[in-house]
């Protein structure tokens, strides 16, 4: 459908008609005095008169009803026509979800595989995550990137372009590499959530991934039973192999990568917090836990409609910009003939 943002504008279309009628022209008699004045020059000034500048102007001329519609076409212009295309529905659940993501110095170990290539945990992380983040059409989502310390890389948003560009930039070193700060991710998640309004406390969740243990900052423990007292969710990922094959001196060995990693403690923090721990020893894995977190949090809620708009001011400005082209044609016509 086409509607006009300010139609009052209409008002003013017949005031180049109301100029015209209440402007009083100069008598013979007024112009005959202003020409008293005798100049040598006035001859040929005579001489440059045009018909278009010295006829007098009625509103049946052609002139007038050119410029005329100028007027129609700039007054439509500026009334900001639109076009307003069928309602849509966009579903919109009001959760925030947080992502924390591990990128300490451990996330480097190449024990995953993608697409049949051996890659470091951190990239296979980000070839799952993102899909997910697709995923969540109608959720706010948050990035926190956790290893010395961590650090807020988005707050929360519906911009998932941004979530996915953030997430995709990110690289071991950029929050240090010695250390796993669980504790302070889970805190700095609960800062970021705890401004939600108690109506909404259910729609809040903190989806943890690491590949180690809390060495650095808070306890992680502590920092979940503040998660619990304001009502957010954790959802915790323990991430890496259980056994890759190295060589060494002594020949092929059998290690177990993920020796560091805390279940117990992950455990601990999803059970307080009323969420689930998943362990995920390769991207397929990962790919399901993923799924199965879009079961436990579907993205379901009241949906709300609009209408895709359009603005057309352009186009009868274009037109009326056109027939300004015309006057200014039929006026240069008309000089050359004289």
């Amino acid at each position: 459908m086409y509607s006009f943002d300010w139609p009052w504008i209409f008002v003013l279309l017949p005031l180049p008609f109301l100029i015209y009628w209440l402007s009083s022209p100069k008598k013979t008699s007024q112009l005959s005095q202003l020409q008293a004045l005798k100049v040598p020059f006035y001859e040929q000034l005579s001489d440059l008169e045009t018909p278009l500048a010295t006829a007098k102007i009625n509103h049946l001329s052609p002139l007038f009803t050119f410029v005329f519609l100028v007027w129609i076409f700039v007054i439509i212009a500026a009334a900001q026509p639109k076009w307003s295309g069928e309602a849509i529905s966009i579903p919109v659940s009001g959760r925030d979800l947080m992502l924390a993501v591990d990128i300490s110095g451990s996330m480097e170990t190449a024990d995953m595989f993608f697409a049949k290539t051996a890659v470091d945990r951190l990239t296979a992380v980000k070839s799952v995550i993102m899909p997910f983040i697709r995923q969540r059409e109608g959720d706010r989502l948050g990035l926190i990137l956790f290893a010395d310390h961590a650090y807020l890389q988005t707050p929360l948003t519906f911009d998932r372009k941004t979530i996915e560009k953030m997430l995709y930039d990110s690289f071991i070193g950029m929050a240090g590499q010695k250390a796993t700060a669980i504790g302070d991710a889970i805190g700095l998640a609960v800062k970021r959530l705890k401004d939600l309004p108690a109506d909404q406390s259910d729609s809040r969740v903190l989806i943890l991934l690491t590949d180690g243990s809390n060495n650095a900052g808070i306890d992680p423990v502590t920092a979940a039973k503040l998660a619990k007292q304001i009502g957010i969710k954790i959802y915790t990922i323990g991430f890496g192999a259980d056994e890759i094959i190295v060589r060494s001196f002594f020949g092929r060995q059998k290690i177990n990568p993920s020796k560091d990693l805390d279940e117990k403690s992950l455990t601990q923090i999803a059970r307080l917090t009323g969420g689930k721990y998943f362990r995920a020893r390769d991207t397929e894995e990962l790919q399901k836990i993923y799924q199965t977190l879009d079961q436990l949090e579907p993205v379901e809620s009241d949906n709300l409609t609009y209408r895709p708009t359009r603005s057309l001011f352009y186009w009868p400005l274009g037109i009326a910009f056109f027939i300004s082209l015309l006057i200014l044609l039929l006026q240069n016509t008309l000089r050359s003939k004289q």
